[in-house]
């Protein structure tokens, strides 16, 4: 198993200012209150000073604010852009693979992509490519491909190895009746990172990657649909990235994105009129189900508003309770309330929440 960094290397890594390090520690230094990215063009601090967290919401639960110069929190968790530029490539092309020693002529050392790949999507970055070849040769079959032709044209290099790693997948051998895919992404927000995904009808997942119910939302989303998750890219999880961006730059207050919700009725009856909850607005429980012409449902409404799997664009941060009051929220009440502060057009209060 790869080591951890040391404290010392740490150390080493921001005094380089290594900007291939974003996302997987932050500092925080004693002496001055603030906390920052690794690769910060502010003066070196001196050892004794220091501290290192693994999450910007770590360093802020600590007491520590962000650095005014490299603003750790803008994007928080945001990808780096030499893992980005990767991303993008694999995205294109599907079938390449990218070696250790491909990584190393780039100027990238592979211990330190293989950290963020099992930090960010707890797989391999080697795991990952396997993945998005599979999903490029499950598209081919679907589209008419003979197996052969889908197994080699998406870099596969024997059909034995192909099968094998299909059958890992999917449960059953390429000639078999197949599972659709549900595609997954990673998307960087302001108030931490978020898993998108989506199948080819539409969206059916987006939350924070820190959800304690994201296992199970997985679990529920496959069983249901009846297709397994495998990273990818689609157009509908193209607008989506387009669409959370334009909001929360705050040129957005609706979206247009298709949805694919699997669910019972009741529960898709509720997300439905929790999208008719205006931009800025809150609505409580009891409201909601009058609303259902349910008066006597709340409690129903409720648990239907906690299965919500697409945050954000279905807004059950939207719903208080009677008294006016923030209830639970699967992001987090902090976060509830700061998409709230936001969309109320209180930016200060927004600011102040997510760095207090």
């Amino acid at each position: 198993m790869e080591s951890q960094l040391t404290f010392e290397q740490k150390y080493d890594i921001i005094v380089a200012k290594d900007t291939s390090y974003e996302g997987i520690f932050y500092t925080a230094v004693k002496t001055t209150g603030i906390f920052c990215r690794p690769s910060c063009t502010a003066r070196k601090p001196k050892i004794e000073n220091v501290l290192f967290y693994d999450s910007t919401h770590e360093a802020i639960l600590n007491g520590f604010r962000p650095c005014k110069v490299c603003k750790p929190i803008a994007q928080a968790e945001e990808t780096p852009d030499y893992i980005q530029s990767i991303l993008d490539e694999l995205i294109e092309h599907p079938f390449k693979k990218i070696k250790d020693g491909d990584l190393r002529n780039r100027g990238i050392a592979p211990s330190k992509i293989r950290r963020w790949f099992k930090k960010h999507h707890q797989l391999t970055f080697h795991g990952y490519q396997r993945m998005l070849r599979i999903n490029s040769a499950y598209t081919r079959i679907t589209e008419g491909q003979p197996i052969t032709s889908a197994a080699f044209g998406s870099g596969f290099e024997s059909l034995s190895g192909f099968n094998s790693s299909y059958q890992n997948v999917f449960g059953s051998s390429p000639t078999q009746t197949q599972k659709g895919v549900i595609n997954i992404i990673r998307l960087s927000t302001p108030l931490g990172p978020m898993f998108g995904c989506a199948t080819a009808k539409g969206v059916c997942l987006l939350e924070f990657t820190d959800r304690k119910m994201l296992e199970t939302e997985f679990k529920q989303l496959t069983r249901r649909l009846g297709m397994v998750i495998l990273p990818g890219m689609n157009e509908h999880l193209k607008q989506l990235k387009r669409e959370l961006e334009e909001y929360f730059d705050g040129s957005r207050t609706a979206f247009a994105v298709a949805l694919d919700t699997p669910g019972t009725e009741f529960q898709k009856a509720v997300w439905t009129i929790l999208r008719q909850i205006p931009h800025g607005e809150t609505r409580s429980y009891q409201e909601q189900a009058l609303a259902l012409g349910k008066p006597n449902a709340v409690r129903a409404v409720a648990s239907a508003n906690g299965m919500n799997r697409i945050s954000v664009i279905i807004p059950c941060h939207r719903v208080i309770g009677k008294d006016g009051q923030l209830t639970g929220y699967g992001g987090g009440l902090e976060r509830k309330r700061w998409l709230l502060n936001f969309e109320q057009k209180k930016p200060q209060e927004s600011q102040a929440l997510l760095f207090s």
